[in-house]
C-alpha cells in the first residue's frame, strides 16, 4: 500500500493517492485540448486552424449545434473573440489548477459550468437534430460531460496529495480569499 503525506501532513493511502493520479490526468485532459486548439497539433485541430494562427477553437463546435433550445444562442456565439477568449483562457486555467492541485475550488466551479455549457450544446436528451437525423445519444442525462463535472467536484472536495496545495493556500492573497483554495 501507498502511504503518503497529506497537505496537513498526515500519513495517508492509496485513495488519495489515485484521486492525484486522477486530478493529474483531468488536468492534463484540458491542457491537451488548450494546447492542441491553440496550436494546431493536427489531432482535433488542424495546425491552419489554431487560435494562435487567427482560427477560431470554439467556431467548428458551436456553429454546428443543430440541437436542444440553445441552438441559436450558441451559433450566435460562435467564433466571436470573448467565447474564444473565455474557453481557452477557462481550458489552460482549469488544466494547470488540477495538475498542480491549487486553486481546486475555483477550478471545479469553471470546469463545471463549462461541463455545463458544452454538455447543453450537445443536448443528449434530443433523439432528433434540427433536420430530423437521429442524435445517437446513448444517454439522455449523463455523458461524459457530466461525469468530468462530478470528477472536478469531487476532486475539489478532497485534500490534494502531490500538489502545492500548502503552499499555494499560504499565500495571504488566498488566505484573504478562501474560495481561491
Amino acid at each position: 500500500m501507498f502511504a503518503v503525506h497529506a497537505p496537513d501532513g498526515t500519513r495517508t493511502g492509496t485513495g488519495p493517492v489515485t484521486l492525484a493520479v486522477l486530478r493529474v490526468a483531468i488536468g492534463s485532459v484540458f491542457l491537451w485540448a488548450f494546447a492542441d486548439k491553440a496550436f494546431g497539433l493536427g489531432y482535433a485541430t488542424r495546425p491552419g486552424n489554431a487560435w494562435f494562427s487567427g482560427g477560431s477553437p470554439t467556431k467548428g463546435f458551436l456553429s454546428g449545434v443543430d440541437v436542444g433550445p440553445f441552438q441559436s444562442v450558441f451559433r450566435a456565439i460562435a467564433g466571436t473573440w470573448w467565447a474564444d477568449a473565455l474557453f481557452m483562457t477557462g481550458l489552460f486555467a482549469i488544466g494547470v489548477a488540477l495538475v498542480l492541485g491549487a486553486g481546486l475550488r475555483i477550478a471545479a466551479t469553471g470546469g463545471a459550468v463549462m461541463m455545463a455549457l458544452m454538455w447543453a450544446a450537445e443536448w443528449p436528451p434530443a433523439l432528433h437534430t434540427s433536420g430530423g437525423e437521429a442524435t445517437m445519444s446513448t444517454n439522455p442525462l449523463i455523458d461524459y460531460h457530466v461525469v468530468y463535472a462530478l470528477v472536478l467536484v469531487a476532486l475539489a472536495a478532497t485534500p490534494p496529495v502531490w500538489s502545492v496545495a500548502r503552499w499555494w493556500n499560504g499565500l495571504p492573497v488566498v488566505k484573504a480569499n478562501p474560495w481561491l483554495r
